[in-house]
């Protein structure tokens, strides 16, 4: 569709037309094998050198920590099981994490839960969906090996103080993971001053090609691959590199990190009206997540008395595309994890739509959402044998932020 309103950049991205021109030559002209000795397979190896030292000065770290590999969903498992089963001899089998990950995380966790032997608490948030330092501390024991929190949620938005996470890990010897997928292109991921071993970054979230992505791995973390073979990756993911994504992901990261500051300012003004011009315009509306430590294109609101399934389809009859929560579990009927992490009740959970924007969204792109929602849910509510009161739904705190948002709104 022409007209087609795309706001749903943490599903995925399209690819920047200026890394579509980087990759371009290395499908046709120059597709040597960077493991091959000569010449062909020798340029091939320099743009994968020059990809990695380009990934490597954004976090700060050295070439050799940086291992690419086919996705976030990969890097996530990798970090997590390669770390486990390197520490099979010692006594440490404690993994912490928060209750609202990604499936990524969370899906790994419970099998190595249920296969090989971990212990694994999963820490409660707080209302906006943090981490509370607080509460890592009181969770950390001796034989904990591995803390892995989001950067932010994929969901809500919600950012987490990494680095104040981190140092506690770091104070009780325990390694710091973090899947940063959602963060790669927005927030400052230089792994030095976040404190961190490990990290996944996702490049079909940054206007990379999709089916690549990276793991930072601090040099010294002990790790088994997933993949075996012929030892590509410093050995951790065996497989002939894919040059032409591995390209790509480098250049569209370099250009996120560049421009992020004017691009970031751009979208929070762009997410606010969007916030706004909601919570003042459709009645029993509230927003998920925290309402400022939030990326700068997330926006997820729950609309009560409807069912979220029913809204993105007829918001995609007017070419709005949303969703209501991961791309991953897009297709499930279940309520969203995250948001009945937050305390809040099933009938919140199924009403709940994301909204993510990206640097093509315009301010037309949200002025035509605010001006066909309203309608679309006063049209749903009126068959709908839903009829909720917002104080059956939210705790007296929640709606006294609530209420001050909306006066701000009006």
């Amino acid at each position: 569709m022409n007209n087609e309103i795309y706001l749903d950049h943490a599903a995925t991205t399209a690819v920047d037309p200026r890394v579509k021109t980087a990759m371009d030559k290395y499908w046709t002209e120059e597709f040597g094998n960077p493991g091959s000795f000569h010449t062909a397979g020798l340029r091939a190896l320099r743009a994968l050198n020059n990809a990695r030292s380009a990934v490597a000065k954004i976090l700060n770290c050295a070439p050799e920590e940086v291992i690419f590999t086919g996705s976030g969903t990969e890097s996530t498992n990798t970090a997590i099981k390669g770390v486990f089963r390197a520490a099979k001899a010692t006594k440490k089998n404690h993994i912490i994490t928060s209750t609202v990950e990604h499936p990524a995380v969370l899906e790994t966790l419970e099998y190595l839960e249920k296969y090989e032997g971990a212990e694994v608490t999963r820490l409660a948030v707080n209302k906006h969906g943090q981490i509370e330092p607080a509460e890592l501390e009181k969770a950390i024991r001796p034989e904990t090996l591995l803390v892995s929190v989001m950067y932010a949620n994929n969901e809500i938005g919600t950012i987490n103080r990494i680095a104040e996470l981190s140092a506690i890990a770091k104070k009780n010897r325990a390694l710091f993971h973090t899947d940063a997928c959602q963060a790669g292109g927005v927030l400052d991921i230089d792994v030095k001053k976040l404190g961190i071993d490990l990290m996944t970054i996702n490049g079909s979230k940054l206007y990379a090609p999709k089916g690549v992505g990276a793991l930072y791995v601090r040099r010294g973390v002990q790790i088994h691959p997933l993949i075996h073979g012929g030892g590509q990756e410093n050995r951790l993911r065996s497989g002939t590199e894919n040059i032409p994504l591995i390209v790509g992901f480098a250049t569209a990261l370099e250009f996120a990190q560049q421009e992020r500051g004017p691009e970031n300012a751009r979208q929070t003004v762009l997410r606010e009206k969007l916030i706004k011009g909601v919570l003042g315009s459709v009645p029993k509306t509230f927003l998920n997540g925290h309402p400022t430590e939030r990326l700068p294109n997330n926006v997820n609101i729950s609309f009560l008395d409807i069912e979220g399934e029913a809204l993105l389809l007829m918001m995609n009859e007017h070419g709005i595309c949303a969703s209501t929560g991961s791309a991953c579990t897009s297709k499930s009927l279940d309520p969203s994890h995250v948001i009945l992490a937050l305390g809040l009740p099933y009938e919140a959970s199924h009403g709940s739509i994301r909204f993510t924007l990206g640097k093509y969204t315009t301010e037309q792109d949200i002025n035509k959402v605010l001006e066909v929602l309203p309608g679309i849910v006063k049209g749903l509510r009126s068959i709908s044998p839903v009829n909720l009161r917002m104080e059956d739904v939210l705790p007296q705190e929640r709606l006294e932020e609530l209420k001050a948002l909306q006066e701000i709104a009006k």
